[in-house]
């Protein structure tokens, strides 16, 4: 018995029977050789770790554009959170904890430069079906790895094209929506609660809200400090969630989940709706914008920027101008954006 093996054996004798375990995962697109040593979501979780697309978040807004400071989240370190949180709950749970990290750290790599105003443009200008979250499928499917993709398991896949709906429920009643196993659906549940948490401590940091404007039920039911909320949440959600028939239902109070929706819709129309924020978003909508109309028209200078991030090989894989062009500027960071529009569109000296 390798030791791949073993930890599956582990996770037979010690998971719930409501987990995923590994050895019974639905399989990769492409069948190769089990690893001995990790199991299949292990590697799934390396290889999103290893991936160029991961470490572009680092350098790809949240909600505040990176230049207002050191402490203000990015893509990346909202990712790491919706891991931590995502991890803290299934391993509570006794789930596959390796399953919801994967999924977790996966689930934004297909985000657009300068948040979700880097997306909205997207819609516009190239197919109102533009979402991140199909994206980041697409991301380990055909665009990471030069275009050959990772080669996820199903399962890791399926939760990250499920992560997210935008405004829609926290806790959505149609079974489309849901990922396949508990993993994704707690990943789901878990961005929306590492969001809501520090996207209102960088709104209060930035100056966008004042801490006495958050309404107060909020305050009172969740928690005044990131400490507090995230623990009210993890712990509501773990111990009102229960088995009905055979199948584990994943539930808050009421009390907590009207907090929650509370505060989401707070942050919807004075954060992320906000005058300062949409000010900014103005100018990543031109920049993004004119550098796609730019590279529909110049292929040579997309094959060149195409092959200097490392996915030249989406211009083999039988995809249109237009998706290939949108492939890139999903890509993308915030400060890649600016450089490219400045050496294209700024004058430059010649002497």
């Amino acid at each position: 018995m390798n030791i791949r093996e073993q930890f599956e054996k582990r996770e037979k004798n010690f998971m719930s029977p409501f987990g995923c375990q590994s050895a019974q995962s639905h399989g990769r697109q492409r069948p190769e050789d089990a690893c001995p040593i990790r199991t299949a979501f292990q590697v799934d979780r390396d290889r999103i770790v290893y991936a160029n697309a991961f470490r572009r978040l680092k350098h790809k807004t949240q909600v505040f554009l990176n230049p207002l400071g050191d402490e203000y989240r990015t893509r990346l370190t909202h990712t790491l959170e919706v891991a931590q949180i995502a991890r803290t709950i299934t391993r509570a749970m006794f789930l596959n904890e390796d399953l919801a990290e994967a999924i977790a750290l996966g689930h934004d790599l297909g985000h657009t430069p300068f948040g979700h105003g880097g997306e909205a443009v997207l819609q516009e200008i190239h197919s109102p079906d533009f979402f991140h979250h199909k994206q980041s499928l697409r991301v380990v499917d055909v665009i990471e790895n030069n275009g050959k993709g990772l080669n996820l398991t199903h399962e890791v896949r399926d939760g990250i094209v499920k992560h997210s709906k935008g405004y829609g429920k926290i806790l959505p009643d149609d079974p489309e929506e849901l990922a396949c196993t508990i993993e994704g659906r707690i990943v789901r549940i878990s961005d929306i609660m590492a969001y809501l948490n520090h996207d209102l401590d960088d709104a209060i940091r930035s100056g966008v809200i004042r801490e006495n404007q958050v309404p107060s039920v909020c305050t009172q039911v969740i928690g005044r400090t990131h400490q507090e909320r995230a623990t009210t949440m993890i712990r509501d959600l773990v111990f009102s969630s229960r088995a009905v028939d055979g199948e584990l239902r994943l539930d808050m109070s009421e009390e907590v989940f009207g907090a929650m929706t509370t505060l989401r819709a707070f942050l919807y129309e004075n954060v992320y709706r906000s005058v300062q924020v949409h000010r900014e978003f103005v100018k990543a909508k031109k920049i993004l914008s004119e550098l796609y109309a730019y590279l529909l028209d110049n292929e040579r200078i997309l094959e060149k920027e195409l092959t200097r991030m490392g996915i030249a090989g989406c211009l083999n894989n039988g995809s249109p101008r237009k998706q290939v062009v949108c492939d890139f500027i999903a890509s993308i960071t915030d400060r890649y954006a600016l450089g490219l529009y400045e050496k294209i569109f700024f004058p430059s000296p010649t002497v």
